[in-house]
């Protein structure tokens, strides 16, 4: 077994659409970055390249490639998965939290659970949502985070 840990923060800008776990959600701003900036789903990469050894989501798909200029992240997911198995990983579980003041996403978390377990082929992914109460950046909505824990077996 081989575990690995990812994170992720974007910023929150006017004119982006908000996107995590590859659901796009009705807000007045979303986040801003090189793909659709979806931090649930880049936290997700990097924890099972940590977890595989295989580097970071940056060296996978740098953002100085054009390539990847507003690519979904659930595509890069699917790369990541396909990287994985050539490996001869299979992915055992991902258990994720976002950090977002707002906005809500209980209705939101079973269908970013299911898209993510779809690009990896397993039912085993948790997605959880929490409120940084108001504290520092985050908690002052001017970004959106998110951490993922992955769990890996050789194959």
């Amino acid at each position: 077994m081989r575990v690995g840990i990812g994170y992720d923060v974007h910023p929150l800008v006017p004119g982006r659409p908000l996107v995590l776990g590859g659901v796009r959600i009705e807000h007045p701003t979303g986040l801003d970055g090189h793909s659709d900036a979806d931090v649930l789903t880049h936290a997700v990469i990097d924890a099972l390249l940590g977890a595989a050894g295989l580097g970071d989501i940056g060296t996978l798909f740098p953002a100085d490639d054009p390539r990847y200029r507003n690519a979904s992240s659930l595509d890069m997911l699917r790369s990541a998965a396909k990287l994985l198995a050539d490996a001869g990983y299979r992915v055992v579980n991902v258990d994720c939290t976002v950090i977002a003041q707002e906005p809500r996403l209980h209705a939101h978390l079973a269908t970013m659970s299911a898209n993510l377990a779809g690009k990896l082929g397993t039912v085993d992914v948790n997605v959880k949502g929490k409120s940084p109460e108001g504290l520092g950046a985050l908690g002052q909505g001017a970004g959106i985070a998110a951490q993922a824990v992955a769990t890996l077996e050789e194959i």
